[in-house]
C-alpha cells in the first residue's frame, strides 16, 4: 500500500488546519505506517533517551469546579488529603537517591497565601536536601505574577499549565463560565510563566464530548503559536461524578480516544520537533502498554508517581486511574522495564531539559 497522502505531509513539513487534521484522524494500516515513521524520525533527531519526573500529588483540595474532574470542589465522594511537608521532601530525596533527575509536585489549584508560602518554603527545602541536583516541575495551576516569581526564586523552573482545550467555546462547555475560570486568564498565566524565565508546558484533553479533529488541531497550532516548551496530553477519561459525566454516550470509544491521543503525540513531534512531550498515565488507563506506545511515536518524558501509595486512589482525576496500590519502588523498577520494551533508555540523573526551551530564551 502506498501512503502519498502521509509522506507528502511529512516530508514536505505541509502543517495546515486540514492536514493536521487528516493525521489525527488516521486509522488502520495507514495509521500504523504514520506512527512508525514519526518514531524514527524522532530518535533520529532526539535519541533514545527518556527523562523520569517522579511524581507527587501532594493535595486534592482544589477550589476549582471543572466539569471534568473528579476532584472538583463540589464533588463531596473524594476523600480529601493534604501530605505533609515531611513525606513530600521525602519522596524528592527517594527521587534524588533513584537518579531520577526530576521532580513535579502536583497538587488541586489553591492559590491563598498559606498554600504560596507552603511551596516557596518547600522548594528551598527539597533543594537543600538534594544538593541543588534535583529539578523541580510544578503543577499547581494559576497564581499572581508574584507567586510564579517567587516560586522561580525558590528553585522551580519547569511549570505544568494545561489549557485543556485552546477553544474558547469548547474550554466554557467544560469549565463553568464564572470568575474562577476565565479561558484568557489562563492564557495570561502562560504567557507570565514564559516571561519569568520556566520551561513553560501546556496540554489538552483528547476526545472530549463536542471535540472535533479540527478542534484538536487547533489545540496543535495553538502550542506551535505560543511557542510552548512542553506538553502533557491525554485522552479523557470520564468520571461519573461529574457533570461532563451525562455526555458519555456522546464519546468516541475509549479505543479510539487513545489511538488519536497517540496520533496527537506523533503530530506533535513533526509539529514542533525539539519539545518535551509526556507520556500521559492516562493511556494506560486504556491500554496496560500504552505509555510505552506513546514513548515510541514521541514522547520523551515519563513520571513514576511517588506519591505516598495510602493517598494515590484519592487523587482520582478520572476513574480507573492505573498504579494506585503500587510503591514508588514497584512503579519504579515497573517503568524502567517497561521504557526499555519500548525500545528507549532512562536517562538517569539528568534534567532532561527541553531544547526548545533554550532556542526559545536565545532568541528572545
Amino acid at each position: 500500500m502506498k501512503h502519498h497522502e502521509t509522506d507528502s505531509i511529512i516530508d514536505n513539513q505541509i502543517f495546515t488546519r486540514d492536514k493536521l487534521s487528516y493525521l489525527l484522524g488516521l486509522s488502520n494500516e495507514e495509521r500504523d505506517y504514520f506512527l512508525r515513521a514519526v518514531g524514527k524520525r524522532y530518535t533520529a533527531l532526539l535519541g533514545t533517551k527518556v527523562f523520569f519526573r517522579g511524581l507527587v500529588e501532594f493535595s486534592n483540595f482544589c477550589t476549582k469546579d471543572c466539569y471534568y474532574c473528579g476532584i472538583r470542589k463540589s464533588n463531596t465522594h473524594t476523600d480529601r488529603y493534604d501530605i505533609d511537608d515531611k513525606a513530600i521532601v521525602e519522596a524528592a530525596v527517594f527521587a534524588h537517591e533513584n537518579k531520577y533527575g526530576s521532580l513535579v509536585l502536583q497538587a488541586g489549584e489553591r492559590s491563598d497565601k498559606a498554600f504560596t508560602e507552603r511551596i516557596s518554603k518547600l522548594l528551598q527545602t527539597i533543594k537543600q536536601a538534594t544538593n541543588g541536583e534535583l529539578g523541580i516541575t510544578l503543577s499547581l495551576g494559576e497564581q499572581s505574577a508574584e507567586t510564579y516569581q517567587e516560586w522561580f526564586n525558590a528553585g522551580a523552573h519547569r511549570y505544568l499549565l494545561r489549557i485543556e482545550s485552546s477553544k474558547p467555546e469548547l474550554y466554557y462547555k467544560i469549565h463553568p463560565r464564572d470568575e474562577k475560570h476565565d479561558f484568557d486568564r489562563r492564557l495570561n498565566c502562560l504567557h507570565t510563566l514564559q516571561d519569568t524565565g520556566y520551561q513553560t508546558g501546556t496540554g489538552v484533553m483528547i476526545g472530549l464530548p463536542f471535540q472535533t479533529y479540527e478542534d484538536l488541531a487547533d489545540d496543535l497550532l495553538f502550542f506551535k503559536d505560543m511557542n510552548i516548551d512542553m506538553v502533557g496530553m491525554g485522552p479523557y477519561i470520564e468520571h461519573s461524578d461529574t457533570p461532563l459525566y451525562q455526555y458519555r454516550h456522546q464519546l468516541w470509544p475509549l479505543q479510539r480516544r487513545f489511538e488519536v491521543a497517540l496520533n496527537m503525540i506523533a503530530t506533535l513531534r513533526l509539529l514542533m520537533p525539539d519539545i518535551n512531550i509526556a507520556a500521559a498515565t492516562a493511556l494506560q488507563a486504556i491500554d496496560p502498554m500504552g505509555r510505552e506506545k506513546a514513548l515510541r511515536y514521541g514522547a520523551n518524558v515519563i513520571m513514576p508517581n511517588i506519591t505516598p501509595t495510602l493517598h494515590r486512589k484519592d487523587y482520582s482525576l478520572y476513574q480507573n486511574k492505573p498504579c494506585t496500590d503500587e510503591g514508588a519502588e514497584d512503579c519504579a523498577n515497573c517503568l524502567s522495564m517497561r521504557v526499555e520494551m519500548a525500545g528507549r533508555q532512562v536517562g538517569f540523573d539528568e534534567w532532561g531539559d527541553s531544547q526548545h526551551y533554550f532556542k526559545r530564551i536565545k532568541k528572545g
